[in-house]
């Protein structure tokens, strides 16, 4: 017999459907300022191709665009303004563990809320670009 959501999954999953939509839809927005030029890109379109055979490194030189933050720097350029619906997809998790930590606590799930708590810590200090891995 398949077991029911409980009350803070339900919750979640409330939390996590309305950002995800939210998300998404400025996504679209975003997209459509970019193709309609109404928000003028930071590299043209027609110059795209030519840096498409560049790896990161030779791409980010070419550019002028430095990795991590750097971007908020460039929001006017429609490009660069889609990183926002981008990096607001990528803290929705975030927004629903903070949405339902309190509750886990509330409901004596403490290992479930001290889970949640952690994981909060361990995303906001990877999005933070204070740990630096990998190639980039």
């Amino acid at each position: 017999m398949p077991q029911r959501a409980s009350e803070i999954q339900l919750f979640y999953a409330k939390i996590l459907d309305v950002f995800t939509k939210t998300g998404f839809l400025f996504l679209v927005l975003s997209f459509l300022l970019y193709i309609t030029g109404i928000l003028t890109p930071y590299i043209p379109m027609n110059k795209l191709p030519e840096y498409w055979k560049l790896s990161v490194g030779e791409y980010l030189k070419a550019t002028g665009i430095h990795p991590g933050w750097d971007w908020l720097h460039h929001l006017k350029y429609g490009d660069f303004f889609a990183f926002i619906g981008l990096s607001f997809m990528a803290g929705v998790t975030i927004i629903c563990f903070c949405s339902v930590v309190g509750k886990l606590f509330k409901k004596k799930e403490t290992i479930l809320g001290v889970i949640a708590a952690v994981e909060i810590l361990v995303l906001l200090l990877a999005a933070s670009g204070l740990l630096r891995v990998g190639g980039h």
